[in-house]
C-alpha cells in the first residue's frame, strides 16, 4: 500500500476543509490500523508458545497482570486485559480448572471474587516471559531508550484521548 495522502492527517474540522478519506490517507499511515497490525503479528508470533502450555492470548494477559498485581476483580481484570466480563468470565474458569488461578468470595461482599496468581499460575508465566520479552526487544530493534520512552508516553496520551470517545 503506498501513502498517497500528503495533506495533514490530524487537521481540525474547524480548518473548513473537507475531511480526508481513508483511501486518501491510505491505511500505512492510518495509526489505528498500525497498531492492530502489530498487536496480530504479536499475538500471533506468541501463539505457538501459548497453544502448547494450553495458555490463549487472553489467559496470558491474565497471568502477565496478575503476576505484577496482588488481586483484581473480574471487571478491573476484563478492563486490563481489554476482554469483555463475559468472555473474562469463561477464561477464569478454564484458568481455575488449570490450577493458575484463584476465585475468593471478599468475606464483606460474597458476590465480589478476589482473583489471584497460583504458583502454578505464576509458573507458567515465568516459562512465557523470556520469550515475549525477547520478542519485545526485537519489536523495538534500532529504536533507543529516549525513542521509546516517548513513544510510550504518546501512547498514555492516546489511551487518554480514547478514554473521551463516543459522545
Amino acid at each position: 500500500m503506498q501513502d498517497r495522502f500528503a495533506g495533514t492527517v490530524l487537521r481540525a474540522e474547524e480548518d473548513g476543509a473537507a475531511l480526508p478519506t481513508i483511501g486518501e490517507i491510505g491505511l500505512n499511515q492510518f495509526a489505528p490500523y498500525l497498531m492492530n497490525r502489530v498487536m496480530a503479528r504479536w499475538n500471533a508470533n506468541l501463539s505457538d508458545e501459548l497453544k502448547a502450555l494450553g495458555i490463549t492470548t487472553v489467559k496470558m494477559r491474565v497471568l502477565a497482570i496478575l503476576s505484577v498485581t496482588p488481586s483484581l476483580t473480574i471487571n478491573e481484570l476484563s478492563a486490563f486485559a481489554v476482554t469483555e466480563q463475559s468472555s473474562m468470565s469463561r477464561t477464569l474458569e478454564s484458568m481455575e480448572v488449570q490450577g493458575y488461578i484463584r476465585r475468593t468470595p471478599r468475606p464483606e461482599d460474597m458476590r465480589i471474587r478476589d482473583i489471584t496468581i497460583t504458583p502454578e499460575g505464576r509458573a507458567a508465566f515465568e516459562r512465557l516471559w523470556p520469550n515475549m520479552y525477547r520478542m519485545f526487544r526485537q519489536m523495538f530493534d534500532g529504536i533507543d531508550e529516549a525513542e521509546y520512552r516517548h513513544f510510550v508516553a504518546i501512547l498514555h496520551r492516546i489511551l487518554q484521548n480514547t478514554r473521551n470517545l463516543g459522545g
